[in-house]
């Protein structure tokens, strides 16, 4: 019984599945290896063939994406041979690959790194240098803050002009109110450290003279200019702060003068920031002229802002025959050049010498003016 059954169960173990009947049959597995051989055909053709422009651009397209899904074939056909051959030899194609631009790639291929302009590339330009300063505007015309606050003054045609400067106000209360005192037009210059300077200034302006600001500048000599004076050991920053500082000590002059200064103003480098800032301001500039090498007038000529120099000094001798020799010595001036400007001090031999001059200067055929009067008749430069 064990060995019939054994002798059964024996054939079942070596039976085959049979194939479908459609599988099975010569035709139809001849009919799909045809089919195979013409698609690797038409492949190779279309690869090898011609080259018009849409054939072109579907060859770029797959050299781009050389790496395609060959559509499933069935399990009983084997692959054909024939097609990896075709492959290797298309796949290089240097040539037509370089020939072919970038606007050609496949759509939802990413863009190659090397066709984007670089990040940096705006980063890399040089930013625009500001200007180490920036122009110089004035007010100009009767915009300007020196004409506005100009004493008027009346200028007949072919008279010699003369404008007497008084530096040092302020300070000698007594003896700057007996100066202010005097019948003018004169220009009286003030220390900015003086007290109550407001006050004694619109007190001088009442009483018919002009103003300007008398501004300490160190001197080439051993001598005190002040406190806060304008020297050539400090950057331009503390300059213009200590400049400005004085600036608006008080109000309501014409412009600036050097208080010494014979080496601050010889230092062209030093003296620029503050011309520049008065001219910045509408003032103007009377340089005192304490040294041959003042870079003053030269700076004011170069910014195109108003200027005057000083011609004579009145009182380096201290006697009222000292101050009245230089009176006439300035009248000598202002008939050569047609005006002049004198700067003295409120001295005892000053004030005695000015009292009895200037009565008379109009009798021998001058007028008295403020120095804004000089600056617009003869060096107006703003």
């Amino acid at each position: 019984m064990d060995i019939v059954t054994m002798a059964r169960k024996a054939p079942s173990k070596a039976r085959k599945v049979p194939l479908p009947p459609f599988l099975s049959n010569p035709f139809v597995l001849a009919l799909a290896a045809v089919a195979a051989v013409f698609a690797v055909a038409m492949g190779v053709a279309t690869l090898t063939g011609g080259r018009s422009g849409g054939e072109r651009a579907q060859q770029a397209a797959v050299q781009q994406a050389p790496v395609q899904q060959a559509p499933p074939q069935p399990a009983a056909v084997p692959p054909s041979p024939p097609s990896l051959p075709a492959m290797k030899a298309e796949a290089p194609a240097p040539a037509q690959h370089a020939a072919v631009g970038p606007e050609h790639a496949v759509p939802e291929k990413p863009a190659q790194p090397e066709t984007r302009p670089p990040a940096t590339t705006v980063a890399m330009l040089p930013p625009p240098v500001p200007p180490a300063q920036p122009p110089v505007q004035a007010p100009s015309g009767n915009a300007a803050l020196w004409r506005r606050n100009a004493l008027p003054a009346e200028v007949p045609q072919g008279r010699p002009i003369i404008a007497i400067v008084i530096d040092d106000m302020g300070l000698d209360r007594k003896r700057s109110s007996r100066m202010a005192g005097l019948h003018g037009p004169l220009t009286l210059s003030w220390l900015p450290y003086a007290r109550e300077l407001s006050a004694q200034s619109k007190a001088a302006r009442a009483n018919g003279h002009e103003l300007m600001l008398h501004m300490p500048m160190e001197p080439s000599v051993k001598a005190d200019p002040g406190p806060n004076a304008l020297l050539v050991s400090l950057d331009k920053g503390e300059i213009v702060k200590r400049f400005r500082a004085a600036l608006d000590s008080f109000d309501g002059y014409v412009g600036v003068n050097n208080h010494m200064g014979s080496r601050f103003t010889a230092d062209r480098a030093a003296l620029a920031p503050v011309l520049t800032e008065l001219h910045r301001r509408g003032l103007l500039w009377l340089d005192s002229r304490t040294t041959p090498n003042s870079a003053g007038i030269g700076l004011a000529q170069e910014l195109k802002m108003p200027w005057v120099g000083r011609d004579v000094f009145l009182d380096n001798v201290e006697t009222v025959a000292a101050v009245k020799a230089q009176l006439t010595k300035t009248e000598q001036v202002a008939k050569r050049q047609g005006y002049a400007v004198a700067i003295g001090h409120p001295h005892d031999a000053t004030i005695e010498a000015l009292a009895s001059w200037l009565p008379d200067v109009q009798k021998r055929g001058f007028v008295l003016v403020p120095v804004s009067a000089v600056v617009r008749t003869h060096h107006a430069g703003g």
